[in-house]
């Protein structure tokens, strides 16, 4: 199955990011990006790519210690970015993003020990994904409209295993499904 882990925001956060992406939406040239769904928001701390069903039992202990180990913390959606010349176009986080740089470092070191290959380590960016492109485009009204967005800040107090089902039906704008495949609390308490 096709796995990462990640840090969800919860409904009320959701709802003022929906607010903002329907904003977006209205600027010229959004209809040439792919958007995501709200269903698919999410922080990504580790991607985990195709993982055989054996190695799962042993991920989703080693994700409940790397949970145990850290406390929850505040964090919001706030500001935004781009990737690979507005391929991916983001909205960022603030609060303690060093709390959730250090839980990202300990779910890809949790892929690493339960046997995976994680590839090479690559500096966290604290990221949600709000629209892709096939192809470069010029996102910066979009970078810059974000900027000003600023969402309320929430407490992370779970990490999160996803399944990622990627479209199979062929037809333009379906999106991928993502499913809780594992959940535990940070700091080791619920």
């Amino acid at each position: 199955m096709r796995l990462f882990a990640a840090v969800l925001p919860p409904d009320d956060i959701a709802d003022e990011l929906a607010v903002e992406a329907a904003r977006l939406r209205t600027l010229p040239g959004a209809d040439g990006l792919r958007w995501t769904d709200r269903a698919g928001w999410h922080f990504t701390l580790a991607f985990y790519g195709e993982v055989d069903d054996a190695l799962v039992p042993e991920l989703s202990a080693r994700l409940q210690r790397a949970a145990h180990r850290g406390a929850p913390f505040p964090l919001a959606v706030r500001g935004g970015g781009a990737f690979g010349h507005g391929r991916a176009l983001w909205a960022g986080a603030a609060g303690d993003v060093p709390a959730l740089r250090l839980l990202a470092d300990r779910a890809e070191a949790a892929g690493r020990k339960a046997g995976l290959d994680m590839g090479g380590h690559r500096r966290y960016t604290a990221h949600l994904t709000l629209a892709r492109s096939r192809d470069a485009v010029d996102v910066r009204a979009y970078v810059e409209a974000l900027d000003a967005f600023a969402g309320r800040t929430w407490t992370v107090g779970e990490l999160v295993l996803v399944r990622s089902s990627l479209p199979r039906s062929g037809v333009p704008g379906e999106q991928p499904r993502y499913e809780p495949a594992g959940r535990w609390p940070l700091g080791g308490a619920g």
